[in-house]
């Protein structure tokens, strides 16, 4: 978009968006360290509004990084009935950026597995992540930026506390089960509301999601809700709840594994004993909970497409 066909009220809205997604992008690199001199980072574009925003706002901190790192956009066609093809590498061209369309199609075996009506978007993720998974293997990047933003992740630890029975979210930064692929989300301190106006401002050619016909995860939408309701009732909360992920303290909740509550002994500082606490369990892979049921009976067809 040029945005010299902007008035000037419409401008400064655009540059002060773009500076603070610039600056909280900037952010969560630095604080989880995500990108590293001579990096290859894979960034997924979907066609949506946040991997739009997320690869404009690498290419511009790209420019005047202080390390040297590639960018590729990889887009994922999943074979959906009246998927635009031509969409998304007009826009890549048209920047100039190094980029894959990676043709896998998902779309049958998620028609064929998921009972009509049921929703699609849980499975439709695995088979996502575990091709984009092997293809990163292939063109030899080294990270895979995805586009969750904070709401993305507050969603997930809620959705995961109410319905799985775990304290668990979306980590800016993860390494696969395999320990073969590195996960980074450079959106992590980004506001849902600040990319959703950023990317109306620059006009992204978005491709919606509802092309498969699915409805979206209604738990998830639930907690959306809920969350929009809390930040137009109780401003600041949602910083606050964000910043919590940000502070946990293991001694004052209630998991054995993650903290020796039966070896706390008195003459100690807090009881503990030196050498004596535990070390954490298993993180494993960021996901929710699943709840709809639609990933366990078709992991011999995810391992055929991750190849």
């Amino acid at each position: 978009m040029h945005t010299d066909s902007l008035d000037k009220q419409t401008k400064t809205r655009l540059n002060k968006l773009q500076k603070r997604l610039r600056r909280e992008v900037g952010q969560a690199i630095e604080a989880f360290n995500m990108i590293e001199e001579g990096d290859k980072v894979m960034v997924c574009l979907s066609g949506g509004k946040d991997s739009y925003t997320m690869l404009d706002i690498l290419l511009n901190l790209q420019k005047s990084a202080p390390i040297r790192f590639e960018l590729v956009a990889v887009n994922l066609d999943q074979k959906q009935p009246g998927f635009p093809e031509e969409v998304l590498p007009a826009y890549l061209d048209s920047l100039g950026v190094p980029y894959h369309i990676v043709e896998r199609d998902t779309y049958s075996i998620v028609k064929e597995v998921v009972p009509e009506g049921k929703t699609t978007c849980g499975l439709c993720s695995r088979l996502r992540r575990g091709t984009l998974y092997g293809f990163a293997d292939e063109i030899g990047a080294n990270k895979i930026a995805l586009g969750h933003h904070r709401d993305d992740i507050l969603e997930t630890f809620f959705l995961n506390m109410f319905y799985g029975g775990k304290l668990k979210s979306m980590p800016p930064k993860l390494v696969s089960d395999d320990g073969k692929n590195m996960v980074i989300r450079p959106l992590a301190y980004a506001r849902e509301k600040d990319i959703s106006a950023y990317a109306e401002l620059r006009q992204f050619p978005i491709i919606p999601c509802n092309l498969c016909g699915s409805q979206e995860n209604l738990q998830r939408q639930v907690i959306k809700e809920m969350l929009q309701g809390w930040d137009k009732s109780h401003p600041g909360r949602i910083e606050t709840m964000f910043r919590a992920l940000c502070n946990v303290v293991p001694s004052h909740l209630a998991d054995n594994e993650l903290f020796d509550f039966k070896g706390l002994q008195l003459g100690f500082p807090h009881g503990i004993v030196p050498g004596s606490q535990t070390a954490p369990g298993p993180l494993g892979e960021d996901e929710d909970t699943g709840a709809n049921g639609s990933g366990v009976q078709v992991m011999e067809k995810i391992d055929i497409l991750s190849v």
